[in-house]
């Protein structure tokens, strides 16, 4: 079923209208030749006709005198009865003799046609085509001038030209009609790769990512090979997706199966100060729980091959001031010194203050939870850079790499989930920063940068 957008009607349009123009142009250029053929096949019989009337022109009694044989005029006589004029006119202008007064020409139009002279004329309210020849007589003895005017009525030219042009007519139909049934059939043919991969995309399971494998035109090539891209694409998207199922799955596990054994443990228990202890322990997995479940789908959605987010000149003095104001009563409860260190300029780069606000919370986060005294949270403007230094136990350099891995922990520590720094190291890649990790002020604790790239906006 062909639809108002469909592909092979646009194609047969745009093909039958240059053919539909050229038609016409054929049909056009048929009828002037036809009218051409037509006029000079009787052109050649008032040719004749005046010149065998010229032939009989003789000189008798000091005037011209003419005796008119009757096949000087029935050679113009078809079938179509066109009604045929003659006239003889001296080198005066003068009528000498014939059956109509016909108009004459300018000598200078004549001379210029070499002496015959043919046009169509308006006479007495009929269309003729008429021949004027100017001649003398061949007597030695006298070189009388004299013009020979013939004329007929155009039925038989008409006829003639129409007859011409109807076999022209047939033949141009013919071969339009071929024309046609031939860009049909080629376009259905050239169309028929894609109503191959048309009916083997729509053949495929919805649950598979494979490749198509079909063979296609080169033009038809590039589309499978694009699709075969985007398949790619979904399959590293459902990949990442299937990959933080089965994190979620393996350490969410733990934390509430543990919620779950608490609940159960302190629902067999009478005394009302280990239902507060239950509880305590219930609110302190759950956060942890939850904390977890945040740090799962960032990095999901970090690793996610797809995702290109749309980056804008953001302030990374205003970012560190907005972290440290959100992490200061955590590290003052636990008795930490939580500082900042900024340029007085304002430093810009381009980056998504979200992300860089989750990457420094991380990093104060991991420097809190790992024995840190003293946390500085640092801001250059040459280069443009993020750092946040401590003084805790630190990292060995050899353990560093492992440490940017998802769930590798340096600790036993049950409270980490060991994605901080991968998350950091995420949000670094996004924006095209360096991450750094290296020792923290006299060897002692762990210093994390985030060198970004090119000058400030």
């Amino acid at each position: 079923m062909i639809t108002r957008n469909s592909l092979y009607r646009r194609l047969l349009t745009w093909l039958l209208l240059p053919m539909l123009a050229l038609g016409g142009l054929m049909l056009f250029q048929a009828w002037i030749d036809a009218r051409q053929t037509a006029d000079r096949a009787f052109d050649r019989l008032l040719e004749a006709a005046t010149l065998a009337i010229a032939e009989q022109v003789q000189w008798q009694d000091d005037r011209l005198w003419l005796d008119l044989p009757p096949a000087a005029l029935e050679m113009l006589a078809t079938d179509a009865e066109e009604r045929v004029f003659y006239a003889l006119y001296d080198n005066r202008g003068r009528f000498v003799t014939g059956n109509a007064e016909l108009p004459g020409a300018s000598d200078e139009a004549i001379a210029a046609d070499g002496g015959l002279l043919y046009r169509d004329i308006q006479w007495r309210g009929m269309a003729l085509r008429e021949g004027i020849r100017r001649t003398r007589l061949e007597d030695w003895r006298q070189r009388e001038r004299f013009d020979v005017r013939v004329a007929h009525t155009q039925e038989g030219r008409e006829r003639l030209a129409s007859q011409l042009l109807r076999g022209n007519l047939a033949y141009i139909l013919g071969m339009a009609l071929l024309a046609a049934a031939t860009m049909v059939i080629a376009i259905r043919t050239a169309l028929a790769p894609l109503t191959r991969l048309r009916r083997a995309i729509r053949a495929r399971d919805p649950r598979t990512l494979a490749p198509l494998e079909l063979p296609l035109p080169r033009e038809l090539a590039e589309l499978r090979e694009t699709l075969n891209e985007l398949l790619a694409r979904m399959r590293r998207v459902r990949a990442n997706q299937e990959r933080f199922i089965g994190d979620a799955s393996h350490q969410l596990r733990t934390p509430l199966a543990g919620l779950s054994a608490r609940a159960e443990l302190a629902l067999r228990q009478d005394d009302p100060a280990q239902w507060r202890q239950a509880l305590i322990a219930m609110q302190e997995t759950s956060t942890r729980t939850s904390r977890l479940a945040m740090q799962l789908l960032s990095l999901t959605r970090l690793d996610n091959p797809e995702y290109r987010p749309q980056l804008a000149p953001v302030a990374l003095d205003g970012i560190a001031r907005q972290a440290v104001k959100q992490h200061w009563s955590a590290c003052h409860r636990d008795g930490i010194d939580l500082g900042l260190e900024t340029p007085q300029n304002t430093v810009e780069v381009q980056g998504l203050d979200w992300q860089l606000e989750e990457a420094l919370g991380n990093l104060i986060d991991n420097a809190r939870r790992y024995g840190a005294h003293r946390i500085t949270v640092r801001v250059t403007e040459a280069p443009p850079m993020l750092e946040v230094e401590d003084d805790g136990p630190g990292i060995p350099e050899a353990k560093r790499l492992l440490m940017l891995r998802p769930f590798h922990r340096g600790s036993d520590d049950p409270d980490g989930s060991g994605l901080g720094l991968a998350i950091v190291d995420g949000i670094a890649r996004t924006h095209g920063a360096r991450l750094g990790l290296a020792d923290g002020h006299d060897g002692q604790g762990l210093k994390v940068t985030l060198s970004f790239p090119g000058d400030p906006p």
